[in-house]
């Protein structure tokens, strides 16, 4: 067995996601036989540091010790249970290690698949919340610039990254669109608290002129991950928390990629100080492991719902493996490990060496932006540095950097033109420093002419 070999057979028989499949005539995949912490190898014993978490799912390394023993222990108990009308010890636990540890008030948990489920979820549920009280007519939704929030059709209109959602626009309801807090795009000498203040007041507009007919405002905390790891202050979510209590709106925080410690608390709703009503989770969720999201809520939205039959005020939504057990098991030993080896506490110094390992770029002529959150670093390439002009995507500079790291045992797969960092938090900083110099290699010579 060899990567050639397999990569011939793949190509046979499947479908890549978000690529076009054209480029691997130039492009070769890589076929991964095993993973061991933060590394990944392929079939002829080269190796890459996971340095983009395998896209951002992954917290404690490949082939996990613990993790493994926990799956290995619920698969001798119980696979999977119908959670209708059931239930089982792994998704009870799960639940209340949950509401234990996020905000306040989210003390109900609606278990789904993946994160667009997740989203899919939240949009219904605020939906018929508002129903459920009389109140139809609310049956809008309010997004931000350069959002994203997944690609089932109800996530994919909830999002604004033209890339993604501009081919199946006749599909989609239309929603608001309030524009990005991304500091990427402030004044000269602006602070990004100042720029996100700034921000807000379209958002306060439109909440103002439309909140009658306004379920929920959606939004990614801190980071916009596919928006090109945009990042944004805290402040806006303070703000945005008291405008939706003002006018009578939920606020859906979607913490499917920027939660379990990806912006350096558990939590990026954490930073703003806030409860939402509805906080989507996935992805780190179990560590990388497997798939499972769940929809967090209040008490007073689960009240909604609850009465006789006849109502028909159920919520009657539901996946096949909804609150798989070993799915579960596995978000319970993610949740031990943050516990037990003080996880949040050690990334603090990990995320200072991201960030010391790269300072030096900020010099460069080609690099427009430096930008980080916890443990999650972007560095954007730009034609123009005076005016941040981009590099024409046609160009696409960011896969020539990534055509050099993994000459250089480092998997950097980038977003256009954004290079980031978002690695297992098992990393050294050791690990740190050579990434930061595969970067600053591939940096140069994809910029060169």
């Amino acid at each position: 067995m060899n990567n050639a070999d397999l990569v011939r057979r793949d190509l046979n028989a499947v479908w890549h996601p978000c690529t076009q499949m054209k480029d691997h005539e130039t492009l070769p995949l890589i076929p991964f036989k095993r993973g061991k912490g933060v590394w990944l190898e392929d079939f002829e014993n080269n190796q890459y540091i996971d340095a983009v978490s395998s896209w951002w799912v992954n917290l404690f390394g490949h082939a996990n010790p613990r993790i493994n023993a926990a799956i290995r222990e619920q698969t001798e108990t119980l696979e999977h249970a119908m959670l209708a009308g059931f239930t089982h010890e792994p998704v009870i636990n799960l639940s209340e290690r949950l509401i234990e540890v996020t905000p306040d008030g989210l003390n109900k948990c609606f278990y789904a698949d993946n994160g667009s489920s997740a989203i899919e979820a939240a949009l219904k549920m605020s939906y018929h919340y508002w129903k459920n009280h009389g109140k139809p007519g609310k049956k809008n939704f309010v997004n931000l610039g350069n959002s994203y929030h997944g690609e089932t059709l109800g996530a994919l209109a909830l999002g604004d990254v033209g890339l993604y959602k501009a081919t199946y626009q006749p599909l989609l309801m239309e929603v608001f669109t309030a524009p990005s807090p991304d500091a990427f795009n402030r004044e000269e000498g602006e602070s990004w608290e100042d720029y996100a203040i700034r921000q807000f007041e379209h958002m306060e507009r439109i909440l103002a002129e439309h909140h009658d007919e306004i379920c929920a405002v959606v939004v990614e905390p801190l980071v916009q991950c596919a928006g090109n790891m945009r990042m944004h202050h805290a402040i806006y979510h303070t703000m945005l928390r008291k405008a939706c209590d003002k006018y009578d709106v939920h606020l859906i925080a979607d913490e499917i990629a920027v939660g379990f410690g990806r912006t350096g608390t558990l939590f990026a709703c954490e930073q703003s100080g806030i409860s939402p009503d509805f906080m989507c989770l996935s992805k780190g969720l179990t560590a990388g492991y497997l798939p499972l999201s769940i929809v967090m809520t209040t008490n007073d939205v689960y009240d909604a719902f609850y009465d006789d039959y006849e109502t028909l005020k159920a919520f009657l939504h539901s996946h096949s493996y909804t609150g798989n057990p070993i799915g579960c098991a596995v978000a319970l030993s993610t949740l031990d490990i943050f516990r037990d080896d003080n996880v949040i506490e050690r990334n603090k110094a990990l995320a200072q060496c991201m960030g010391d390992s790269v300072a030096h770029l900020a010099d460069h002529p080609h690099v427009g932006d430096i930008r980080q959150h916890g443990m999650t670093l972007a560095i954007e390439l730009v034609k123009d540095k005076a005016t941040k002009t981009p590099f024409p995507f046609q160009e696409r500079r960011g896969i020539r950097v990534y055509q050099h790291s993994i000459t250089r045992e480092a998997l950097l797969r980038p977003l256009g033109n954004v290079i980031y960092f978002m690695p297992p938090y098992v990393i050294t900083e050791s690990q740190i420093q050579h990434l930061a110099q595969v970067a600053t290699e591939g940096i140069d010579k994809a910029t060169r002419d």
